[in-house]
């Protein structure tokens, strides 16, 4: 019998919730990166034309959408992908927990993730009962390792892998035998030099894997750059036959995507302007925080690229989430990201302009009224 899961982290912010809710001027979320932004228009008008939808989907996904899939990957990754070793997914957090059952993954073999990261890597790991190993050196993954994942951009701290990082964890992935897939959802927006104007490398460039995608896949979501986070919109692509393999299991479990949902993908795929639009949507609100916390004596750390600021003043994470809850202010502790950040709070970017306007307002005057 499998051990019992951990109860849900989100759960332990409920007082802090309910202390940012006494604010007179209301509690302001930027803890959850769940977006808020508008659907672009031709997405919602593809989704609407595809309703008559009687037949079940297709598991592999519509030709449209494979075709899109390989497109969108050599125009934005810089990668060449064939339409048959793509898989759409109903999301990416679906895929990242269910992965090692998928690739038959059991006890007495390892699941690595980073050692900062979003727990549904571990999760993946404890749902099969295999070992959950949070190690960011190569060198230092176990020998019965089966599964690697790289979160690149990373989720909560915003870290970056370069290409020479990337051919360092394929190649000790494969020494080992193990299956290594990047996690690569805010691929879009890199903010910091370089990745302000160089595109943020994919785990399947040739830089990295040549033109041998054997052990290793991208998974990529289109929830945060075309805000389809309610769409469950995702795919994953690389090793052709770990894709057949996938798919295979995915049949049998029923796992497909509504087809409506794939006619809406191929419209996003297509469509970059929205993209850009919103990546200045997103910018403008990094700076805003940003200064603002910086002003407050708080230390970001990483945040290179995605959607997060990973801050830091040196105290427990518990203790800056109850001082910006006093503001009105909710955050995420990084407690929730593993056992290496325990003075760090994630700060989402995905909020109103103007709730946005308001944390950083709250911000600066409780410091100024402070100094």
């Amino acid at each position: 019998m499998r051990d019992p899961l951990p109860e849900y982290p989100w759960d332990a912010m409920e007082p802090y919730a309910a202390l940012a809710a006494q604010h007179p001027e209301g509690a302001l979320n930027l803890s959850v990166g769940s977006p808020v932004d508008p659907t672009p228009a031709a997405v919602r008008e593809a989704l609407a034309h595809a309703t008559e939808a009687h037949g079940y989907p297709a598991t592999a996904g519509t030709v449209p959408l494979r075709e899109a899939i390989a497109e969108w990957f050599e125009r934005r990754r810089g990668v060449t992908v064939e339409p048959g070793a793509v898989l759409p997914t109903i999301g990416s957090k679906e895929l990242v927990a269910l992965l090692p059952f998928l690739l038959g993954i059991g006890a007495g073999e390892a699941v690595v993730f980073p050692r900062i990261a979003y727990p549904s890597y571990a999760m993946g790991a404890a749902l099969v009962g295999a070992d959950a190993v949070a190690a960011d050196d190569p060198a230092e993954w176990p020998e019965h390792t089966k599964l690697v994942w790289i979160n690149s951009p990373s989720n909560p701290d915003g870290r970056v892998f370069d290409v020479a990082a990337l051919r360092t964890a394929v190649e000790r992935a494969r020494e080992l035998g193990a299956v290594i897939v990047g996690d690569e959802c805010y691929a879009e927006f890199g903010w910091d030099a370089p990745w302000d104007s160089e595109r943020i490398p994919s785990i399947l460039d040739p830089r990295v894997v040549g033109d041998d995608h054997r052990g290793v896949l991208s998974a990529y979501s289109l929830s945060k750059q075309s805000n389809l986070a309610g769409y469950r919109a995702a795919f994953v692509a690389g090793d052709a036959d770990l894709i057949a393999q996938l798919l295979t299991v995915r049949k049998h479990a029923g796992l497909m995507q509504p087809a409506p949902v794939q006619a809406a993908m191929v419209a996003a795929l297509r469509d970059e302007q929205h993209v850009a639009e919103q990546r200045e949507r997103y910018r403008v609100r990094r700076e805003t925080l940003r200064s603002a916390l910086e002003y407050a004596g708080f230390r970001v750390e990483g945040s290179s690229a995605g959607l997060y600021l990973w801050v830091t003043r040196g105290v427990d994470a518990w203790e800056a989430v109850e001082e910006l809850a006093r503001l009105g202010i909710v955050v995420g502790p990084g407690h929730f990201y593993g056992d290496h950040s325990p003075n760090h709070v994630r700060l989402a970017l995905t909020a109103a302009d103007a709730h946005i306007a308001a944390a950083a307002e709250r911000i600066r005057a409780a410091a100024t009224l402070a100094a």
